[in-house]
């Protein structure tokens, strides 16, 4: 089992101190090995300076786990004691304990043992949100939307949902018993599933869009470029077959939080040439610094590309789109990207513990430093707090760096796009329908009310009056931002005596009734929204692959791409200014 990002092992490969890189916004991704910095390196005065501080740490620990006024969880006081000195460096240096370095594990190579599903809390329940195709819950009949009451006769309610997918996730083989209410109200029915290796595409959707391909990738793992490899072949047989001369490609980035160093530089090779330097990194230790080239001819030298970025794209993925646009090998298409370009080695600490170390930072070809400016470790240092960092490097965002074509791009972090295009952000009322998992709801009972519908008559039907009605039968009321302020201010009126003032009162009951009439236009303007956001969550029930194409062909960073690439001149003026 597993959340909406998949898992893998890594392999012990050694106890500490062996080291795994990482190039991932949430900081998992690729295997490298490095020695710590030789003994001789450090000076005289560091190595006393070190074991003076260990001295005293020990000390404090002892005095305090024995002397405390209260009895101290000597287990919890240490894992504090590492979390806050870590918490002084960066985001991504973290102490991982025995559970969550086997998630780390899992993560890298993209397979898990499991059932082949993933769960969500919607509604204060736990919810099916996926079913991987070809696995052990989709052939026991497993269906997004079903609600799992209990695993292995522990009511699900009752335990966190990490805790679940612990449980629900185990060694090939053996069973996991689940109590499931189907469409999530049906009757209870009890599922007994053989657990087995899952494999989880970081590509998940590949498509023909007239005559430009498209392709998803959500994360970078050990099987990333065959999976990419496989999708390109198969959207080139596709035009084949159709007698279509392929305009060009998009790879769609945006949202993927990265991955394994050598998935991205294997990733970029399919398209640069071969000898193209791809990232460095640099770090304290003389061996951190490593020149990451190509060495493969690109699967398609010549195709026109097209990389979508959002500002969730991190690391692994700003690795290869920083390439691709300094190389001027394609046009970076979106908003600005996270700015993740930190190092982290694995260092495997006795009792199955883990470090998660940033060893050395991440430098594109023309040598910009992709990390965002980090001030003093993970937050602003205040007065009086001690300073940590000494001499912490700064990325310039008005340093000029230069493309292959001459190109200007610029230093401060992140990916800036050659052609913005802004995401649109879902409103206040979308947000809402989403936090109550109201669209979800709605479509798991569309579905099964009309089991055998067309997915063709799906997105042309008119669903929001319909679902405003569902809304309100599950008693969910809206109210706007300004009229939670006003609700705010009545409270607060109440307090004092306010509201004893008859005229004051009658003025704020207009102003009430005006906020309410704006307020439902508002949900009205939105209505186009979020019947197509309804529309695609009911065509998931039904074919995953159609929702994807939906949800593509209403996408304005999507449709400006492809506009792109059907402009063969608007695409080379961009590479070539």
């Amino acid at each position: 089992m597993s959340t909406p990002r998949t898992t893998a092992p890594i392999g012990r490969i050694a106890r500490w101190p062996r080291f795994a890189a990482i190039a991932s916004a949430a900081a998992f991704s690729i295997m490298l090995t490095a020695g710590p910095a030789p003994a001789k390196a450090r000076s005289a005065s560091n190595f006393f300076e070190v074991n003076k501080s260990i001295d005293l740490l020990g000390d404090v620990y002892q005095e305090v786990s024995q002397k405390y006024v209260e009895p101290v969880d000597v287990s919890e006081f240490m894992y504090s004691g590492i979390d806050g000195m870590l918490s002084q460096l960066d985001p991504y240096t973290t102490f991982l304990d025995v559970e969550q370095s086997g998630e780390l594990e899992e993560m890298t190579s993209g397979q898990y043992a499991g059932i082949g599903i993933t769960i969500g809390t919607i509604g204060g329940e736990l919810y099916v949100t996926s079913v991987f195709e070809g696995q052990a819950a989709a052939k026991a009949g497993l269906q997004v939307g079903d609600r799992i009451v209990a695993v292995n006769g522990e009511q699900a309610g009752q335990q966190p949902i990490e805790k679940i997918r612990g449980s629900i996730k185990g060694a090939p083989g053996t069973s996991v018993r689940l109590t499931v209410r189907k469409y999530g109200r049906g009757p209870r029915k009890e599922y007994v599933i053989t657990r087995s290796e899952v494999r989880v595409s970081t590509v998940p959707y590949a498509g023909l869009f007239g005559s430009a391909g498209y392709i998803r990738m959500t994360g970078f793992a050990q099987h990333s470029r065959q999976e990419l490899v496989s999708a390109i072949r198969a959207l080139q047989d596709e035009a084949a077959k159709g007698k279509i001369s392929m305009s060009g490609l998009v790879l769609d980035l945006r949202g993927n939080p990265g991955g394994l160093l050598t998935s991205a530089v294997d990733v970029a090779a399919l398209f640069v040439a071969k000898g193209s330097r791809v990232v460095s990194t640099k770090g304290r230790a003389a061996d951190s610094e490593q020149s990451y080239v190509t060495r493969v001819d690109p699967l398609v030298p010549s195709l026109p590309l097209v990389v979508l970025i959002d500002a969730a794209s991190a690391s692994a993925s700003e690795i290869v789109a920083g390439a691709i646009q300094e190389l001027d090998r394609g046009v970076i298409v979106g908003d600005s990207s996270f700015g993740k370009g930190l190092v982290q080695s694995i260092i495997l600490l006795p009792y199955d513990y883990t470090l998660k170390l940033t060893t050395a930072k991440y430098y594109t070809p023309s040598g910009r430093l992709i990390q965002k400016p980090l001030v003093h470790g993970r937050r602003q240092c205040q007065d009086g707090e001690r300073k940590v960092l000494l001499n912490p490097e700064v990325s310039d965002s008005t340093r000029v760096y230069y493309t292959l074509n001459r190109r200007k791009v610029y230093g401060g972090g992140g990916i800036r796009p050659d052609l913005p295009v802004r995401a649109e952000e879902p409103s206040e009322y979308e947000k809402a329908l989403e936090k109550e998992g109201l669209i979800f709801t709605y479509a798991t009972n569309f579905h099964r009310q009309h089991p055998g519908l067309p997915v063709q008559k799906i997105a042309g039907m008119p669903v929001f009056r319909e679902f405003r009605e569902f809304a309100g039968s599950e008693a969910f009321a809206f109210r706007s931002a300004p009229q939670k302020m006003l609700d705010s201010l009545k409270t607060l009126m109440g307090r004092e005596g306010g509201d004893a003032d008859s005229l004051l009162s009658r003025r704020l009951a207009g102003f009430e009734e005006a906020l309410a009439g704006w307020t439902k236009q508002g949900m009205q303007r939105d209505s186009l929204r979020i019947t197509k956001a309804v529309q695609r969550e009911i065509i998931r029930r039904y074919d995953e692959r159609a929702a994807w194409r939906n949800g593509i062909g209403h996408d304005p960073a999507a449709s400006q791409a492809f506009s792109l690439l059907a402009d063969p001149k608007s695409y080379r003026a961009l590479l070539r200014p």
